[in-house]
């Protein structure tokens, strides 16, 4: 009698568990409120393949580099015949020293600040001293590795915020990312999102030339030639001004710590209002102090949004974005700004588009197979073991919602081959039940009472039942661990079918026929 009673326990508070996590997927709204979240296959969305340009990330760092090794030299009274970016064939640093000593401080300077840089090649011409630096082949790697998951938590953390529900986002191979977009409404703003390298700058402007008299790549040093496009809301006419911009940004959206969308009260138009961390908040303070009444402009990704005259210090470390902005324009603007600029390009190579109808006739037709292979199962199992298959048919159906049940719970992604996964199961959970009906069977042939029969039919093919189910689920474990998309979803849905099959089948059922051949004390077994 306590078997029965832990088992009954058990299968109530399962029974329960399963109901309550069940009842938000039929009525959105009721507690727990976690319910079965659909795959791009089945409530369509995007699907998205995202190459990382690393070898940028690596130029990136050396422009850096670059920059502060111009202001060391100086700094430290270093003189030098030139300092130039050259290809090796990778980005790298020349330089040329006059003389020994010169040559002596530089070396001084390497081992103190830049250990990490390598003398890639070394000449000697005319008195001078010529020296090729880069970046070692293990610090380039490194990098790159380094870009690739920077990409991918950033991009991670701008769809968190654009509100889609069950995004998959993933690394596949070296340099690219996988995303999966379930549910999208706009596919073309949720690629802008995502695509947006989102590199905030403030340059001065160069207002010693004309731009307008300057062409692409004709800049003089230090200099270069950017535009602000603006749309005319009258006459629906693209407006282009050019800005001759100092090439050196003053400020980077580095120190950033808050974009937030405001309404301007003037114009009650949107922008976009900054905030500084305390380092980037007295940089912004001393530009605007020292540039009074020259303009500063707002670069993101080499587009000048605006450049606004610099009237008085800004020491609270607050500016703003204006640029006749919708609202989902600077929402999305904000967006890629909180989460930060990606460490380097990034560009489309697959784009797939799953419309919902094509996602709602998947489950239409994964439904009617489940119900087609459920029905023809029930009544097998009836036939072939008249009132043993009914028990065998509750069991199914136990099986199955512990299944969907688990899938709202642990709020995993059903897919389509998700429910084939469910369909399989419907056999594993009955192929459970034949290996204990047939040796039931064949106990009651010898000559054993019901009772007995069935105590021995359950003890030995219980570990048969285990050998098959963990075997299975050890498979099952291997495919989500090292599948991707549609093979996870197909592991999960099997994983769980495996366990409740291990539960119905040992459990469930053994307790029915404990019932009526206990409690009942039923003489008779129908099988």
């Amino acid at each position: 009698m306590k078997v029965i009673s832990w088992r009954l326990i058990s299968i109530i508070g399962i029974l329960v568990v399963s109901v309550l996590y069940i009842l938000p997927t039929l009525r959105p709204g009721v507690w727990p409120y976690k319910k079965i979240n659909l795959g791009l296959d089945l409530q369509g969305g995007m699907h998205l393949v995202l190459e990382v340009e690393v070898d940028k990330a690596v130029e990136s760092t050396v422009d850096r580099l670059y920059h502060e090794m111009r202001t060391r030299l100086k700094q430290e009274g270093i003189r030098h015949g030139g300092l130039e970016r050259v290809k090796t064939p990778a980005e790298a640093l020349a330089v040329q020293l006059s003389t020994e000593d010169q040559l002596e401080k530089f070396n001084t300077l390497l081992d103190k600040e830049y250990a990490d840089l390598a003398i890639l090649d070394k000449s000697e011409s005319g008195g001078q001293t010529a020296l090729v630096l880069g970046l070692r082949n293990e610090d380039a790697d490194h990098i790159k590795r380094l870009a690739v998951d920077q990409a991918l938590e950033t991009i991670r953390n701008r769809i968190d915020e654009f509100g889609v529900s069950e995004p998959d986002i993933r690394r596949q191979g070296d340099r690219r990312i996988l995303i999966q977009l379930p549910g999208i409404k706009d596919p073309q703003r949720a690629k802008d999102l995502i695509g947006r390298t989102a590199l905030l700058e403030f340059k001065l402007v160069d207002e010693s030339r004309d731009p307008a008299k300057i062409s692409k790549g004709g800049e003089p040093p230090g200099t270069q030639l950017l535009h602000e496009v603006r749309t005319d809301p009258s006459t629906n006419r693209t407006i282009k001004t050019p800005y001759l911009l100092k090439k050196r940004a003053a400020l980077t959206g580095a120190y950033l710590t808050d974009a937030r969308v405001m309404i301007d009260n003037r114009y009650n138009e949107p922008y976009v209002s900054l905030e500084f961390d305390k380092k980037g908040a007295k940089i912004f303070a001393k530009v605007t102090r020292e540039h009074k009444k020259e303009r500063l402009a707002i670069v993101l990704d080499n587009n000048v949004y605006s450049a606004p005259v610099i009237q008085d210090e800004i020491p609270n470390g607050q500016a703003q974005i204006t640029g006749n902005f919708s609202m989902d324009e600077a929402r999305d603007l904000a967006i890629v700004l909180r989460a930060g600029a990606l460490p380097a390009p990034v560009k489309i190579l697959e784009e797939r588009t799953v419309g919902p109808s094509l996602g709602a006739d998947s489950i239409k037709a994964g439904r009617l197979s489940m119900m087609v292979g459920g029905l023809v199962v029930v009544i097998f199992m009836v036939i072939y073991y008249n009132f043993a298959g009914i028990i065998a048919d509750i069991a199914l159906a136990m099986n199955i919602l512990i299944v969907a049940a688990g899938l709202a719970m642990f709020q995993a992604t059903l897919t389509l081959p998700g429910i084939a996964g469910i369909i399989l199961t419907i056999g594993l959970a009955v192929d459970a039940n034949v290996l204990v009906f047939e040796r039931i069977r064949e106990e009651l042939s010898r000559g054993k009472p019901p009772r007995a029969a069935v105590e021995a039919g359950y003890a030995r093919s219980a570990l048969t039942i285990l050998d098959a189910n963990v075997t299975t689920l050890i498979a099952a474990v291997v495919l989500f661990q090292f599948g991707t998309g549609p093979i996870k979803g197909f592991a999960v849905t099997l994983s769980l079918g495996v366990l409740a099959s291990l539960f119905t089948a040992l459990i469930l059922s053994r307790s029915i026929f404990d019932y009526l051949l206990i409690t009942r004390k039923q003489t008779r077994l129908s099988i």
